[in-house]
């Protein structure tokens, strides 16, 4: 193959592992396309394209995430990955583990992670990637990059999510869940929910979003039955899609921009956690964005009129 056919046939793989390390599809992309352009000015083939292309991605993505934690540090109330409709990368040999490491919930507990560590954990234990290659990736050796992802483990083991392991069952759970969604039925809402539910929107100071979480069955039911319908009523609609490996929602305007992305953790054959994401900067790759503040405006006079 020539280069740019190694490559393609590589990018799934290098989107992944950026996306992981920076839980961010546009920062991914770009990650992706530097690697392209020092692999393409390159002079010497590498004896392995694929531990070249892994280790340079890998170099950008942290030096990417160093400088994207102090934007992080100052964001405006809470702060959730950009949501992924579908990892581009398979392997069937390590689908559970690209499943979980790709989840919302996943994400966030890499956010307590240093950038090596980060790293460190994506590539062995995400990707299976050897030592030898990890080393070369992050510059540590071997034995440090051991300590590293003990570290790592550690974190990630004290808050590691645990999902529901039989997708169909969480699946029909989440059919269950937005057919009462639909309805504003709160007593069919309440069932589905643990009782210490949360619920917490991402908005960046740039879209309305919850002052703070909303927490409990009750609340949650209760807040969601009143807000959807007002949603309906101007025509906002939402579509069941998996995000970030399980089940979720895209709602869209009128004219079919996306509003919002809704994600789910489902443990135990209840919701643990609803997660939002209206930031118009992290939606874009999902399509033309639209307008969260005029939505705002029109459900507020659409809960007027009902008055």
């Amino acid at each position: 193959m020539n280069k740019v056919d190694e490559f393609e046939e590589l990018r799934p793989l290098l989107f992944s592992i950026s996306y992981r390390i920076l839980g961010s599809v546009s920062e991914a992309e770009d990650a992706v396309q530097e690697t392209w352009l020092r692999f393409d000015g390159s002079t010497t083939l590498p004896t392995s394209v694929k531990a070249f292309l892994s280790a340079t991605v890998t170099r950008i993505s942290i030096d990417v995430l160093r400088s994207a934690r102090v934007r992080r540090e100052e964001y405006v109330g809470p702060w959730f990955p950009e949501p992924l409709l579908s990892d581009p990368y398979q392997d069937p040999a390590r689908s559970a583990e690209l499943a979980d490491s790709v989840s919302m919930a996943a994400l966030l507990l890499l956010e307590r992670l240093s950038p090596l560590e980060r790293s460190v954990f994506v590539l062995r234990e995400v990707f299976g990637f050897g030592f030898d290659d990890v080393a070369s990736a992050v510059g540590r050796s071997e034995a440090a990059c051991r300590q590293l992802l003990v570290r790592a483990r550690r974190h990630m083991e004290a808050g590691r999510p645990r999902f529901e392991a039989d997708r169909q069952e969480r699946q029909e759970l989440a059919t269950r869940f937005f057919d009462a969604l639909r309805e504003g039925d709160v007593a069919g809402l309440r069932d589905l929910l643990a009782a210490d539910v949360q619920m917490v929107g991402d908005g960046g100071g740039k879209a309305p979003q919850l002052a703070r979480a909303v927490i409990g069955a009750d609340n949650v039911a209760r807040l969601l039955a009143s807000v959807v319908p007002l949603l309906a009523r101007i025509e906002v609609t939402f579509e069941p899609h998996e995000v970030n490996g399980q089940p979720g929602a895209i709602f869209r305007d009128r004219d079919g921009k996306v509003l919002h992305a809704l994600a789910l953790d489902v443990l135990d054959g209840q919701i643990q956690t609803i997660r939002s994401v209206i930031n118009p900067d992290k939606l874009g790759h999902l399509g033309p964005v639209a307008d969260a503040w005029a939505i705002d405006g029109e459900v507020k006079q659409a809960r007027r009129r009902m008055k």
